[in-house]
């Protein structure tokens, strides 16, 4: 049987790469390095003992009231993650909704998604 290797080679969002656990969210939130802002979305980074970087979404019905809202906001971020997730090296992020985001548009979610990655790669 083969093992399989941590960092997918053909982009895929595995679970190796998710913060799992109430200790590896509290760990980011407690100490981060870095905290990233965009008017909706933020994030929390830190870095980690992994070779990879990991992703977590805090995402409140108080923030985003409809599990669908929800879910799509997730599975942007998530998409996003894994196309960049090669140039942010050992970094946990944490995304979470700063304020509603009823009013958005996919485009405008995407970009203040990208902006924080962009952000962490630097």
């Amino acid at each position: 049987m083969e093992k399989t290797s941590l960092i997918s080679s053909d982009n895929r969002f595995l679970k190796s790469q998710r913060l799992l656990t109430p200790k590896a969210f509290k760990t980011v939130f407690d100490a981060p390095e870095r905290k990233l802002h965009q008017t909706h979305l933020m994030a929390f980074v830190r870095d980690n003992e992994a070779e990879h970087a990991r992703l977590g979404m805090a995402i409140t019905k108080r923030k985003v009231p409809t599990a669908v809202m929800r879910n799509t906001l997730k599975r942007h971020i998530r998409e996003s993650f894994r196309k960049k997730n090669s140039l942010l090296k050992n970094k946990d992020i944490v995304f979470i909704v700063k304020k509603p985001i009823d009013s958005l548009s996919k485009k405008e979610i995407n970009l203040e998604i990208n902006n924080i990655l962009k952000k962490i790669k630097i």
